[in-house]
């Protein structure tokens, strides 16, 4: 017995002596606070000056708004610098961005299955860029899957990312296809369409954020029902056949999803409100923020429901979407959290990586 424990007391100092590898997160801190009359924010993309818009979702704790989308804009220091309604736009406004080619500023409307072109400076609809929902309908077959509560063949427009040359592409959560336009807009493609980009998962979204790495030779698509991250190669603007994807599993709930300048995908985990980081070989490297808890005027502290990411400056800025899923009949861990939020938040988190702790020791 005395041999035995001699030798157990060994073990365990052998085991204590051990390197021991964590995580160092950075903490997520408020970068702005939404205005009275916002719902909470889904869509963030960066202008050419550097200011920060948000598109707004239209589910606040209270239920589904009636009212058309808002698109909120900060400078790069979180100062309100305008709210604009986008009228004639449904409630629910998702992706958003700016061609780097075109300079167009793009506005995914999910409630209506469009795609619009917005003045940034008074949110004033310039034109329908592209009807993917029209696009559907005029196919039968085309757009085989109905959500429920949906009509026949309604797609889910979710994020928006662009080629080199000012093509756009467009994740569509419920048909599983990534759509491709011209630069200038018109008749959509079906560029990519595979079961990888589909769900039966919860929540019942399946391809949603997207961004090629910076050769221009990879597409990477977040499916958030399937815990996955979908790595698309293109050879001279065309997809790999679906055989070929490369899938990286066990992101919980990946979400907004976009690349820094050595090739590591950043992407959020809405499920377990954390922003995680891959190399380019889909190795983690490190996972930042998390859910701190409800502060006394209602706004989240940390992350809640992380939907989208851009950097801006030495900042990564993410939107809380805070959705209360019950709304949508199936209860999630943080469902009860996000019912108790009133005031909507975009947070921030430095940049740049923290060492892995343990590594060096």
């Amino acid at each position: 017995m005395k041999r035995l424990s001699v030798a157990l007391i060994a073990l365990l100092s052998l085991a204590l002596s051990l390197p021991a590898s964590a995580w160092i997160r950075s903490p997520a801190t408020t970068f702005a606070t939404l205005p009275s009359g916002a719902t909470p924010p889904e869509g963030l993309t960066t202008g050419p000056n550097g200011d920060v818009y948000a598109s707004t979702f239209g589910f606040p704790e209270s239920g589904a708004s009636s009212n058309p989308g808002q698109i909120i804009v900060w400078d790069s220091h979180g100062k309100l610098l305008r709210q604009m309604v986008v009228v004639g736009a449904s409630p629910h406004l998702l992706g958003l961005a700016f061609n780097p080619v075109t300079h167009d500023f793009l506005v995914l409307d999910f409630g209506a299955g469009k795609v619009l072109r917005v003045n940034p400076l008074t949110g004033a609809v310039l034109g329908v860029f592209a009807d993917i929902f029209a696009k559907c309908t005029s196919m039968p077959g085309l757009c085989p899957i109905t959500p429920a509560g949906f009509p026949p063949g309604f797609p889910g427009l979710n994020a928006l990312t662009f080629d080199s040359a000012g093509n756009v592409y467009i994740s569509d959560s419920f048909q599983g296809i990534i759509w491709k336009l011209p630069p200038g807009g018109g008749t959509a493609t079906a560029w990519v369409s595979d079961v990888s980009l589909q769900t039966s998962g919860l929540p019942p979204f399946g391809a949603n954020g997207l961004a090629f790495n910076n050769e221009g030779n990879v597409l990477y698509v977040a499916n958030t029902g399937n815990d996955s991250v979908v790595g698309i190669a293109v050879n001279a603007g065309v997809p790999a056949p679906a055989a070929d994807f490369k899938i990286i599993y066990s992101i919980n709930g990946a979400d907004g999803l976009i690349i820094d300048q050595d090739d590591n995908i950043w992407v959020c985990a809405n499920q377990s409100d954390e922003i995680v980081v891959l190399d380019k070989t889909g190795k983690v490297i490190a996972k930042l923020g998390d859910f701190d808890g409800i502060d006394s005027k209602g706004a989240v502290r940390g992350l809640l429901f992380p939907a989208s990411l851009v950097f801006s400056g030495e900042f990564l800025l993410v939107t809380n979407l805070v959705l209360d899923t019950r709304l949508f009949g199936f209860t999630t861990l943080d469902s009860q959290w996000a019912a108790q939020v009133k005031q909507y938040t975009v947070s921030k988190i430095n940049r740049h990586l923290p060492p892995t702790h343990g590594e060096h020791d």
